[in-house]
């Protein structure tokens, strides 16, 4: 019978490392498929720091840990490790796993572990040793002079942690025969804790076969060419400033998407009874301590000082919707009550994790905060979960559901959260829609259903959600009176439908590669004149399009026509109007699709007729 290893694996909902324990065989020759997989991820990890030891002096190990595809190590280098050393050390990687050396692993006390490392004068590992990070016995693994800890152990768990059982482990670690790709290195804090000094860290991916590795890379190229970075600069959507670092700066095109997609949500808030509201960006700081961010989300505040009070700027938008909810009485024949807003917030991120549009420092927030009667609770949720549904499908979104509940860092009492808890469980079991539980990862004050969509890459992102709240109403004292005339404390439902209006934008880029559906695209249409004597006719046809609500442009450089053509593909437009001696005669224009070769003959009735029609339909 085989034994266990646990490992170290980064996980998206903790800002820690978790234990995850993961079975596999060693009485045969190879593990599953899964356990090779993971086997060859830990092996390739290993490889790697003996190359990097070998090709650069004085490095020291931190730790390392796999990934959902591949794997990672920190290293503290005098220098920085460049590209063209990855490089390097790559090709060093493929002959040491040529050479086939022999292995083995043994038990030792932590304290004989830690003298072990200190001969080495790998102090980080000796760090995370004296921490007690692991149980003893410590599990070192040993191959040609190098020596490294096994984090996970290689066969550990409940009784059957012995040296036959981790030496037989070894043995299919070195049988995996992963094979690899290093990616790129970046800086990491130690043990993540921005306090601590910063390593280098290198991301490598491994698989079983060459053909899983060579249809990742394939993935990855494409990844590459959708990335909303480089497409947001190519279209002229968005652009980013050292004034105003994580700071997006919306460009017209960037603009009109965003307005769009507001749009879209605006025709179903009032679909679906809500009304739409602003709050200040600044709050006093009472208000803050009053809603509790000021304990559970300082951190990630700013503030500011004026007139001597303190103020902070809006991480959310909760606390002003509950001072409106506030500042008017309020009947059970009232409820529910549903206020929303795009409200642009600011919330503090480490430069290092600045991604583009999907971690920025300021974004809008389409936000609604829903006050509800106890007994309209699990109504009120489905019909949150109907409109987020209609609006995902518009856009053709697979979406998956996952119930978080209650985390380390909460407020109110036990009896709240399972009431919260339970009423989220129940509606999603009456919905009939299939749900991950992810224990721990709520909002402080409540147990939250997050929305997961799937992108054209098969990548989930976490954008609408649901949060139901007890703590917010009894902190602001709000109220309603009942049947009896009581005065009862209504609960609140939070809500986005896109989350972050911004990092949604940035999804659609990639999703779409940024050849948008046709009522989404910045410039619906480009009148292309062939030369300069059709250029009258050309402003002609774009005033008849944008008299049609046609968003539409004329390019009429002097240029050559094949260029404005290409140009307009880069843009990704996805209808050109070509028009010259013929179109003018007929009255009519040459009509040529977005990644189409043919061309058609359109009457400009005919034609705007055809557009409207996609754009009100929100044809994909």
């Amino acid at each position: 019978m085989g034994g266990t290893t646990s490992a170290l694996v980064p996980m998206r909902t903790v800002r820690s490392f978790v234990h995850i324990t993961i079975n596999f065989r060693s009485d045969i020759e190879m593990c599953s498929p899964i356990s090779k997989q993971v086997l060859g991820r830990r092996y390739a990890a290993m490889l790697m720091a003996r190359a990097i030891q070998h090709k650069i002096q004085g490095v020291r190990l931190g730790m390392f840990a796999d990934t959902s595809q591949g794997f990672y190590y920190d290293f503290d280098a005098a220098s920085p490790i460049s590209e063209e050393d990855v490089a390097e050390i790559e090709q060093d990687m493929k002959q040491l796993a040529a050479q086939d050396e022999p292995a083995n692993c043994r038990h030792c006390s932590r304290g004989e572990a830690i003298k072990l490392f200190e001969a080495k004068g790998e102090h980080w590992k000796v760090e995370w040793l004296k921490e007690g990070a692991m149980e003893e016995p410590v599990v070192i693994f040993e191959q040609g002079g190098y020596m490294d800890i096994l984090p996970w152990g290689c066969a550990a768990d409940s009784g059957e942690h012995n040296e036959e059982l981790d030496q037989s482990a070894v043995r299919d670690l070195l049988r995996s025969k992963p094979f690899f790709k290093l990616l790129n290195v970046s800086g990491a804090y130690w043990q993540g804790d921005s306090q601590k000094p910063m390593l280098q860290r290198i991301y490598g991916v491994a698989f079983a076969s060459k053909r899983e590795l060579d249809e990742y890379l394939k993935w990855q190229e494409e990844a590459q060419k959708r990335d909303h970075r480089k497409l947001g600069k190519q279209l002229q959507l968005f652009m980013f400033a050292d004034e105003a670092p994580g700071m997006p700066f919306y460009l017209p095109k960037g603009t009109v998407l965003r307005n769009e997609l507001e749009s879209l949500s605006r025709e179903y808030l009032l679909k679906y009874g809500y009304e739409e509201v602003r709050t200040p960006f600044m709050m006093d700081r009472h208000m803050w301590e009053q809603s509790g961010h000021w304990d559970h989300y300082r951190d990630n505040m700013y503030f500011s000082e004026l007139d001597h009070h303190h103020f902070a700027v809006k991480p959310m938008n909760c606390p002003g919707h509950m001072l409106m909810y506030k500042n008017s009485l309020h009947s059970y024949k009232d409820l529910p009550i549903r206020y929303a807003e795009f409200g642009q917030v600011h919330r503090h991120e480490f430069s290092g994790a600045l991604n583009g549009l999907f971690r920025v420092r300021t974004f809008c927030q389409d936000d609604a905060h829903i006050f509800v009667a106890p007994e309209q609770i699990e109504a009120e949720i489905m019909h949150t979960i109907d409109l987020i549904k209609e609006i995902y499908e518009i856009f053709g979104f697979e979406y998956s559901l996952e119930l978080s509940t209650r985390p380390l860092d909460s407020m109110g009492s036990d009896e709240q959260w399972e009431a919260a808890e339970a009423a989220l469980l129940k509606v999603l079991e009456a919905s009939g829609l299939k749900y991950n539980l992810n224990p721990e990862d709520g909002a402080f004050y409540g147990p939250k259903i997050d929305f997961h969509i799937k992108d054209a890459l098969n990548r989930s992102h976490q954008c609408g959600t649901i949060q139901l709240d007890f703590q917010m109403p009894e902190k602001f004292g709000l109220s309603y009176v009942d049947e009896q005339n009581i005065k009862q404390t209504p609960v609140v439902i939070h809500r986005a439908i896109y989350g972050s209006i911004d990092r949604f934008l940035g999804i659609l880029i990639e999703h779409y590669a940024g050849a948008f559906p046709i009522w989404l695209a910045p410039v619906h249409a480009i009148v292309i004149p062939v030369a300069e004597a059709h250029a009258a006719y050309a402003n002609e046809m774009r005033e008849r399009l944008i008299d049609a609500g046609i968003r539409a442009d004329v390019d009429s450089r002097d240029e050559k026509l094949g260029y404005r053509i290409r140009e307009a593909q880069m843009q990704k437009i996805p209808y050109m109007l070509i028009v010259g001696d013929a179109e003018i005669a007929a009255g009519n224009v040459q009509v040529r699709a977005y990644g189409q070769k043919e061309q058609e003959q359109y009457e400009p009735y005919a034609f705007i007729s055809m557009m409207k029609g996609k754009i009100n339909e929100r044809a994909q």
